[in-house]
């Protein structure tokens, strides 16, 4: 990961650039900081005014700016200084749907260069109130949208941020608010720098944390996200690009969805990947989950040091095979080390603005799971020094799935389904499930279970070279079960 280490030299050095840069108060162009006065055309000339005359920072002093879409250009940066927020309008018709991205947003930047957001001050979406404002016209017909689950697609409901095709992006300090679809998406951008922002993105169906999407260099630490939609989501909309070296550090979340995420939308892939520190609580699906569903490529990734507290799950690693259109997926070279982890009994969301569905029953407390297909093997994962705890309390009158080879081949391979660590209902194991693998490591892992479980800790079907090596199993009245179990496999060693 030595070249992430020169991005965020390279990052830093742009920022300390950035800052000695001349500033132009945004009050001195005319724009209100009531609360109530629409801004958009104001804030968009100075940020052109400056664009044209050699760059520096459009600077916003404590007030509330409300504004619709605007553009952010080459060399500008706006700085929200302490008590600044920009306030998105309510009116979803003060919104563009850039032709070229296909999404609203409050700030766009297209094919720019060396730009940013920094301060102390907030972007508030106000997206609750806006999204309603857009359904009541989609009622109405004055405005067209399937409205599905009553909902209007994502697209048509503006992000605080989104940036395509940008060079040179710095993020550092502010607060990013309620968002009426995802929060901030960065795409097909290089040399992206995230540090200490703190994202509260749950007002509304779909708010993610933060959304990088094919970008090259990118450095994300120092960071707080709760989002009602998924946390750290990495994603790969185009077959042509790839989303490769990166560098998260020092973050937490809180999701209704997943902690860190690659995908759902996977056609290009991910690669050279380093994540530290993280810690992800009162989150519904994943801490971690990798998904090459797309015909995507994920390879060589490092997650060392995870807390997940109160999370449904904490490792999904999956190969899919629904929007692949012939490109072949693969995952190889994973190493995820250091990770304590609690999953509890109940629904970790539960009392959350917008919490996740309930889950298809009956089913016990799912196991972690590395789930490829037949034909398209996960390869070389390496899981080290790895405690969870789990509930336990597998029950085979309530859901039952045994261990007879009729039993584990009736497990549905769901190959065009949408990946999440429930789609295949009840699993054998209660620790982690494997399928479909090959030369998955086991090194000092620790699996307990609180109260006593039909299911064996660990099952392998199909999988070729496993070796377990240090482990632990701690389950009540369990003495002298087997807690591995092997079917269709080769090259088992257990130390």
């Amino acid at each position: 990961m030595g070249k992430a280490n020169i991005y965020l030299l390279m990052l830093g050095l742009l920022f300390s650039v950035q800052l000695s840069a001349k500033d132009y108060k945004v009050s001195d162009f005319g724009a209100k900081a009531d609360g109530i006065t629409v801004n958009t055309c104001t804030i968009q000339k100075a940020i052109d005014y400056i664009n044209e005359n050699g760059g520096g920072r459009l600077v916003f002093e404590a007030g509330n700016y409300v504004t619709g879409s605007i553009y952010l250009k080459s060399n500008v940066t706006l700085q929200l200084n302490h008590g600044a927020t920009i306030l998105g309008s309510t009116n979803p018709f003060d919104y563009i749907k850039d032709k070229k991205i296909g999404w609203m947003s409050m700030i766009f930047a297209v094919n720019q260069e060396n730009i940013g957001i920094t301060g102390k001050g907030t972007i508030n979406g106000r997206g609750f109130i806006t999204a309603n404002n857009m359904v009541n016209y989609i009622h109405r017909g004055i405005y067209t949208d399937p409205l599905k689950l009553d909902r209007p697609n994502e697209t048509n409901r503006p992000q605080n941020v989104y940036f395509r095709e940008c060079t040179n992006v710095t993020i550092t300090d502010i607060t990013l608010r309620d968002p009426a679809s995802w929060n901030q998406t960065y795409d097909q951008c290089k040399n992206l720098y995230v540090d200490n922002i703190y994202v509260d993105s749950k007002s509304y169906w779909n708010n993610d944390g933060i959304d990088v999407v094919d970008c090259d260099g990118v450095v994300i630490k120092n960071s707080y996200f709760d989002a009602a939609d998924d946390v750290l989501c990495f994603k790969s909309h185009s077959a042509d690009h790839i989303c490769q070296n990166v560098v998260v550090d020092n973050c937490v979340g809180r999701s209704s969805a997943n902690g860190l995420k690659f995908g759902t939308v996977s056609r290009g892939g991910f690669r050279n990947f380093k994540v530290t520190n993280l810690t992800i609580f009162d989150t519904f699906r994943s801490a971690i989950t990798f998904a090459a569903v797309d015909g995507g490529e994920i390879e060589n990734i490092v997650v060392d040091g995870v807390r997940s507290i109160n999370t449904g799950n904490v490792i999904f690693l999956r190969i899919g095979d629904r929007w692949s259109k012939g490109k072949k997926p693969y995952m190889k070279d994973i190493t995820i080390s250091n990770v304590y982890a609690e999953v509890p009994f109940g629904k970790p969301d539960a009392g959350y603005n917008y919490e996740g569905p309930v889950e298809d029953l009956p089913r016990n407390i799912s196991p972690a799971s590395i789930v490829g297909l037949p034909e398209y093997k996960i390869q070389n994962v390496k899981l080290k020094n790895i405690e969870i705890v789990y509930p336990g309390a597998g029950n085979p009158l309530y859901a039952k799935r045994g261990l007879t080879p009729a039993e584990l081949d009736s497990i549905p391979e769901m190959r065009t389904a949408y990946p999440e660590f429930s789609q295949f209902k009840e699993l054998p194991a209660w620790g982690i499930y494997v399928r479909h693998a090959e030369g998955i490591s086991f090194e000092n892992v620790t699996f307990t279970a609180l109260k006593k479980d039909y299911r064996p800790s660990i099952v392998i079907d199909d999988v070729k070279g496993a070796s377990f090596k240090g482990m632990l199993f701690n389950e009540p009245e369990s003495k002298g079960k087997q807690q591995i179990f092997q079917q269709k496999s080769s090259n088992v060693v257990i130390q």
